[in-house]
């Protein structure tokens, strides 16, 4: 595992935030080595800022978007794209799993220096952030590639670890929970955090994310188990210390932990729903400064953000394609429209308040607000799209299936109006937020108890529902309607999460039925007895790879144009896990690849 060994410094230390004095290069002079850095403080605080630009970024927006996943509606060869399909080939080099043990390893060298440090000043807050950061990569490696070989110490050359066996995935997270424990110990409430520290990690942050491992690790082991861990002997990382008694106190302790950020009164839904014409859940991901949407609000008008990435239009860009990508290759698949409710709180296939497919414009009205956010035109953010109004509704191939997106994209970006370039982008990247911490909280109870009551619904998703323009969800309703709450949850999570964080692939991997959902076709735009076939002008199904199939719409079956169809989507259990890269396997002989590659 030659990649753990790169003695690389701890020194080129960024730090993100609005204030152009955290954003200088805090290069040291060429002469100070690991030997005789980390004396000082000081040391200590530019060594774990550097840690920031070790999270994701807007250049990893293809996993961060979930680009690929069965909600999307895009067709291209892709990694993400052969991943959910079940084609993905082990390679001989993977950044993703390169990267964090590179990470990992000056991150080892900080914590090894503080245990020795007796100098001026207190450390214990630069310590706690760079074992959440430790945390952070080794969640990356875990949900990746299940077990890893677990490394707390830098190494060197002959370091026993670099000829090691994989730890399982269990052994791995028994270390993130003990990181994390020891950051909530020791950070800062975000309410303590200076405006010019905006983006550093708060206590707040370490306890939602330590919720969401558990909450992760905990439906794992209840719907996948041990199924994707090999014997750990010819294959994989191994069971060693799966204990499924862990579930329930794993579960307890999300509740307890989005519980006590819910009570802080520290953050809030950002909804501006009155000022911004019901697009809240647009303009939040595209927040800069008050230039940045029709309301004038800038990034201090939002509370909602609890653990994110800090960009900044003058020190810190998204210096990659941004709008132009959630432009071209995040559309939503006929799934994902389907999903939203209607605005009496009821599916499409039992609301009379749906509209049906007629018109591209029918299946926008009374509907969940999002869908609106999400879905219109960004060049007129709002407006339902119709034939007449929008030429992209012409039907003629070129991964045009019917739908547009607009999340995560500059407003009005593609005109001569357009806020940001691409690239210019600066808008910050959310890992969790608040509404996340209300689903959390929501699962988790569930997965406890099989129910929530009517308070606890209110307390959690109804919030975010109300924002949606959606009613309040309670067991009358439930019951009187014949809905299953596991499903709204989920429902709920689906959609106000929609192209954050590979949430969709981990989600459905965490719930076991990735291969079920990631098998089926995926569909665009409904044709049958829809504009689109009675004018011939309108659509060109010679265009289009594959013959149109009949699908489950809230209309019944009807023919939809297909993206991919289910034979090429061959994704199976053995494909919850990526292959570990091959150029790591070759040097390790007791480093075994995953099961089925």
């Amino acid at each position: 595992m030659k990649k753990i060994v790169y003695l690389i410094l701890p020194f080129i230390a960024v730090f993100f935030t609005a204030c152009e004095d955290e954003f200088i290069d805090l290069t040291p002079p060429a002469s100070i080595t690991d030997d005789v850095y980390y004396t000082e403080a000081e040391h200590f605080l530019t060594g774990s800022n550097r840690f920031y630009t070790n999270l994701l970024g807007w250049s990893d927006q293809g996993i961060y978007s979930d680009h690929g996943s069965d909600l999307v509606g895009y067709d291209e060869s892709s990694d993400m794209q052969e991943y959910s399909r079940g084609n993905t080939q082990a390679v001989e080099n993977d950044s993703y799993y390169s990267n964090p043990y590179a990470a990992i390893r000056d991150m080892n060298l900080l914590i090894e220096r503080s245990e020795s440090y007796n100098g001026d000043g207190d450390i214990s807050e630069y310590v706690a952030a760079t074992k959440f950061h430790r945390a952070y990569q080794y969640f990356l490696l875990v949900q990746r590639f299940g077990g890893v070989t677990l490394v707390t110490r830098s190494l060197d050359v002959d370091s026993e670890e670099l000829y090691a066996a994989r730890n399982s995935r269990y052994e791995v997270v028994d270390q993130i929970l003990l990181d994390l424990d020891d950051a909530i110990a020791d950070l800062p409430n975000e309410a303590n955090i200076g405006g010019n520290d905006k983006g550093k990690i708060s206590k707040e942050a370490a306890m939602a994310f330590k919720a969401d491992v558990l909450l992760h690790e905990a439906t794992w082991m209840k719907y996948v188990g041990t199924s994707t861990d090999g014997d750990g002997i010819t294959v994989g990382a191994g069971s060693a210390g799966f204990d499924d008694s862990k579930i329930t106190p794993y579960l307890q302790e999300v509740v307890s932990l989005t519980k006590q950020i819910m009570d802080s009164n520290t953050f809030e839904l950002w909804n501006y729903n009155d000022s911004l014409d019901n697009l809240s859940s647009n303009f939040l991901f595209n927040l800069e400064d008050g230039g940045s949407n029709p309301a004038g609000l800038d990034k201090s008008s939002n509370k909602e953000f609890i653990f994110y990435g800090k960009y900044d239009f003058t020190f810190r860009q998204a210096g990659t394609l941004v709008s132009h990508v959630y432009n071209g290759r995040v559309k939503p698949s006929r799934k994902m429209i389907d999903l939203f409710l209607c605005d009496d709180g009821l599916p499409i296939d039992k609301s009379s308040r749906f509209q049906g497919y007629a018109n591209p414009e029918d299946e926008f009205q009374n509907r969940d607000l999002r869908m609106r956010a999400y879905f219109t035109d960004h060049r007129d953010l709002g407006t339902i799209p119709t034939i007449a109004g929008n030429s992209d509704l012409r039907l003629s191939g070129t991964n045009n299936f019917g739908y547009f997106n607009a999340k995560f994209m500059s407003w009005k970006w593609g005109t001569t109006e357009a806020y940001r370039a691409t690239e210019t982008e600066s808008y910050d990247i959310p890992f969790i937020r608040l509404a996340e911490v209300y689903l959390m909280y929501a699962e988790a109870l569930y997965e406890l108890n099989g129910s929530l009551s009517d308070a606890e619904l209110n307390e959690s998703i109804n919030l975010i529902k109300e924002k949606a323009g959606l009613p309040p969800l309670t067991n009358a309703f439930i019951t009187a309607n014949n809905l299953d709450l596991l499903t709204e949850i989920r429902r709920e999570r689906t959609i106000e999460l929609y192209a954050e964080g590979a949430t969709r692939f981990n989600d459905l991997k965490r719930w076991g039925i990735a291969e079920q959902e990631l098998g089926q076709a995926i569909y665009g735009a409904v044709i049958e007895d829809s504009v689109w076939e009675t004018d011939t002008a309108l659509y060109d199904p010679s265009k289009y790879g594959y013959p149109e199939e009949s699908a489950m719409t809230g209309k019944g079956l009807k023919r939809c144009i297909v993206v991919q169809p289910a034979s090429i989507r061959n994704f199976t259990r053995e494909n919850y896990l990526f292959p570990l890269p091959t150029s790591q396997t070759g040097l390790n002989d007791a480093l075994l690849q995953n099961p089925g590659y």
